[in-house]
């Protein structure tokens, strides 16, 4: 058997509970086919660089397949047919990825990168340090006054 890695985009107004339950039925399909499914992956719902089907957003999930060749066709065909599904893609890859995918480890990066954020400004808002900044309604001085 080969391995894969299948990914699909659901639309953006479904809810987690209808993704999850999207993926559970691609790995019913792949079980039900002599294959399995050895990693799935829930990307949350992401940016799309373009409109697709009206869609700015979608679910992304990501699931590694060790199943024959004939398995993924059905298991793109099915993905075909379902129209909550905008977008998916099937790659053979030669070895199963340990741990995390990238997009995962992408997003524990940023997770960390926020809260080290935090951290340094003291928990103040967006890291201002309090000064006036001629909001509250006091006049600011003229370019002239302030180079004299």
């Amino acid at each position: 058997m080969a391995l894969y890695e299948h990914v699909f985009l659901a639309r953006q107004d479904l809810a987690q509970a209808q993704v999850d339950a999207m993926a559970q039925a691609a790995t019913e399909i792949v079980t039900g086919h002599q294959g399995r499914v050895t990693k799935t992956e829930n990307w949350g719902l992401r940016s799309l660089a373009y409109r697709i089907a009206k869609n700015r957003k979608a679910h992304y999930v990501m699931l590694e397949i060790d199943a024959p060749g004939d398995t993924v066709a059905e298991l793109e065909r099915q993905a075909s047919i379902n129209e909550d599904i905008i977008r998916y893609m099937t790659v053979r890859v030669d070895e199963a990825e340990a741990g995390p995918s990238v997009m995962m480890r992408k997003q524990e990066r940023d997770r960390e990168r926020r809260a080290d954020r935090e951290g340094r400004d003291g928990g103040r808002d967006g890291g201002r340090d309090g000064r006036d900044s001629g909001r509250d309604g006091a006049p600011r001085p003229r370019r002239d006054e302030e180079n004299a």
